[in-house]
């Protein structure tokens, strides 16, 4: 949904908020993760995604609309586009859920050799 000044506050929360959760999918990071990323409880990621801002934010947007910004917040955060590999993966489904980084550091770990067996040991 393309965010102008025809939508209401709690509209675009909700499209902004829905645009987080895509990037942080993107970037393979749970809600825990982020929020530690971020400084932020996970509960703060938890609402923000589901576009239940605190009035700060709320604020934000009706000063933005009344200098007539609101239609510039689209290049601020635009909608995601998903790798071309990304895209045949999920196939028409969208994604709901993050490995977390234990996936990614387990795959990028250089094994060591293992030792040779001697009789004794």
């Amino acid at each position: 949904m393309k965010i102008s000044a025809q939508l209401t506050d709690d509209a675009v929360l909700e499209e902004l908020g829905g645009r987080f959760a895509a990037e942080r999918l993107n970037l393979n990071y749970t809600q825990a993760e982020l929020a530690e990323r971020a400084g932020v409880s996970k509960r703060t990621v938890e609402r923000l995604e589901r576009g239940e801002a605190a009035t700060q934010l709320s604020g934000f947007l009706r000063v933005c609309r009344a200098l007539g910004l609101l239609d510039r917040i689209e290049a601020l955060i635009p909608p995601p586009t998903p790798s071309p590999i990304a895209q045949l993966k999920l196939q028409g489904r969208r994604r709901q859920r993050a490995t977390g980084r234990r996936g990614a550091a387990a795959r990028s770990e250089v094994l060591e050799e293992p030792r040779k067996w001697t009789w004794g040991e």
